[in-house]
């Protein structure tokens, strides 16, 4: 018997299988379309972040000057109200949003660059120093946010720059903890041990390898913690310890009108709302990045 090639049999006008079906991997890929609440999310922040940096642009009115008329509903000349001296609510959240989300950034700032530094520190040198570390994260851990914050703004004064200061401290162990989980789980990757092997220091390592790797979880507790900052700092605001009056401070305004409450209710109610609005959009955009680093990972 004597060998035959088999060849592959076509249909007159067909192309054969390998030629019509394409390879997977040269298929493009479809990114997934962001979901409504995300973009809510970043439009509402965007809209406060804009209010702390150019206010003028949506309101012309003064946040400490009278209107001459106190107590009144809102309408179309006051969106918000006014509040009992006649100073006009909406205006007062406009420009409150310059002190309230700059205090949260610095807090988010202190947090992130002290927390993360001892998690990053812990999680690569490892030994003596990590656990001394992560003892005195346990520490801060066990302290009640609430009450280390007012601790801190008892021993520095009052004010919405210490009250950021006070709250960025007790987020510093839970950037310490993450941090540290996430350097230690990119450290036992073959390619930071392939690093390690050509003869790379920790420095070089450290910073092209493992803190690259790891910035997406920081970055989604970052935006979560925004949120929690922003409310921490109305929290002491509304407690007495922040800004002084009349400064349009967002923690302060649902204090002043609190007395109102059965007879003014948009000057709690409104100035609540667009808080809430504000911790809520960052919880969104937060959970969107962590579900984004888990699909990536997976």
């Amino acid at each position: 018997m004597s060998a035959q090639t088999l060849e592959p049999r076509t249909v007159p006008g067909t192309a054969p299988a390998l030629e019509r079906t394409a390879p997977a991997a040269t298929r493009p890929r479809r990114l997934p379309l962001p979901r409504p609440t995300v973009v809510l999310a970043v439009l509402v922040l965007l809209l406060s972040l804009a209010w702390a940096l150019a206010p003028g642009l949506f309101t012309s009115l003064s946040p400490t000057a009278s209107t001459g008329t106190s107590l009144q509903a809102p309408s179309a000349a006051h969106w918000f109200g006014t509040d009992a001296t006649g100073r006009d609510v909406f205006a007062r959240v406009v420009h409150g949003a310059s002190h309230s989300i700059t205090a949260a950034l610095v807090a988010v700032a202190v947090g992130l660059v002290v927390g993360t530094g001892i998690g990053v520190l812990a999680g690569a040198v490892g030994g003596l120093v990590e656990e001394a570390l992560m003892r005195l994260v346990d520490v801060l851990l066990a302290i009640p946010g609430l009450l280390l914050s007012l601790s801190v703004v008892i021993l520095l004064g009052f004010g919405t720059t210490n009250a950021a200061i006070a709250v960025g401290i007790t987020s510093i162990a839970t950037f310490a903890r993450l941090s540290r989980s996430r350097v230690l789980e990119v450290r036992r990757s073959d390619y930071v041990e392939a690093a390690f092997g050509s003869g790379g220091t920790l420095a070089s390592v450290l910073l092209r390898h493992i803190l690259p790797n790891s910035a997406t979880p920081v970055i989604a507790l970052a935006a979560l913690q925004l949120g929690s900052a922003i409310l921490q700092i109305s929290t002491l605001g509304f407690l007495g310890y922040g800004a002084p009056p009349p400064t349009p401070e967002w923690g302060l305004l649902i204090a002043e009108g609190r007395d109102y409450l059965a007879t003014a209710w948009w000057l709690t109610v409104l100035p609540g709302a667009v808080v809430a609005a504000v911790v809520l959009s960052t919880h969104r955009l937060s959970e969107a990045l962590s579900a984004r680093e888990a699909g990536e990972r997976s």
